[in-house]
């Protein structure tokens, strides 16, 4: 396994940084122009994605499923918390009345490789509506389904599976028998296969979004994913215009698709 993924420190560094560079620059434009901004991230892991927001000097609250991940955060963001200027909450978001649990409705939700994690995105992304002010704004950043890596298979064990392109999208009886014969263990496939159920690709997307009548205000879509700078010392590039028009193939060469919307 990368490194990264187990060294939380480090990997919450290159959340805060990432999210720095490339992120908060691209959502700005659609921020009240005040810090008084109130920023939800569901998912929120160890928290290095909204540490750079409070840099910023918002208002942060993170939900985050995971027990583990929600103590290091706690940890990461102690001092905020401490502050009043941070909140983490140890919570299934369906679970949460935003009325009773927050003081006002949040001005931005972010979700940063987390919805391709969630099942039922039909459901799940209008219920972000409860959450939202009235003018206020979704940002998603997440790998499409069809993109090289989409599977997430660089948390396999085996070296020749954790940079083999494209094999989740094998069908689910020939991946499962892959990931057994090169040693993986039940926890990993369990994972890889939990995945393989909810990962989304761009088209899902826009439908669900419309359908909803979510307003998408605009979308990057990455050839090379900003934070493959910090994992591996790749120059992030956006899809060149022409291939982003592509819908099949944008799917399969978009390793990150940014995307901001708001109801």
């Amino acid at each position: 396994m990368f490194d990264f993924h187990t060294d939380k420190p480090r990997y919450f560094e290159i959340q805060r940084v990432v999210t720095e560079e490339s992120i908060i620059p691209f959502i700005t434009p659609y921020l009240h122009k005040s810090t008084d901004n109130w920023i939800l991230e569901v998912g929120c892991a160890e928290a290095g994605v909204l540490k750079a927001f409070l840099n910023h000097g918002y208002h942060v609250t993170g939900v985050e499923l995971s027990t583990t991940r929600y103590e290091n955060a706690k940890k990461f963001l102690a001092d905020d918390i401490q502050q009043g200027r941070a909140a983490v909450i140890n919570q299934n978001i369906y679970d949460i009345d935003p009325k009773e649990a927050f003081p006002q409705l949040f001005d931005v939700i972010v979700l940063k490789d987390v919805i391709e994690h969630i099942p039922d995105q039909e459901r799940f992304i209008p219920k972000l509506k409860e959450f939202i002010s009235d003018n206020g704004i979704i940002f998603f950043a997440y790998p499409p389904w069809w993109m090289p890596f989409g599977g997430h298979q660089q948390i396999c064990d085996h070296k020749l599976l954790r940079t083999l392109p494209w094999f989740h999208l094998l069908p689910v009886s020939v991946y499962t028998w892959v990931l057994k014969s090169f040693g993986e263990n039940k926890g990993t496939i369990k994972e890889l296969l939990e995945i393989k159920e909810t990962g989304i690709n761009i088209g899902r997307m826009y439908r669900i979004l419309k359908d909803n009548q979510f307003k998408i205000l605009e979308e990057v879509h990455w050839f090379i994913n900003p934070i493959y700078k910090h994992k591996f010392g790749w120059i992030q590039k956006k899809l060149l215009p022409f291939l982003a028009s592509i819908p099949v193939l944008r799917n399969f060469i978009t390793t990150a698709h940014y995307i901001v919307f708001k109801k």
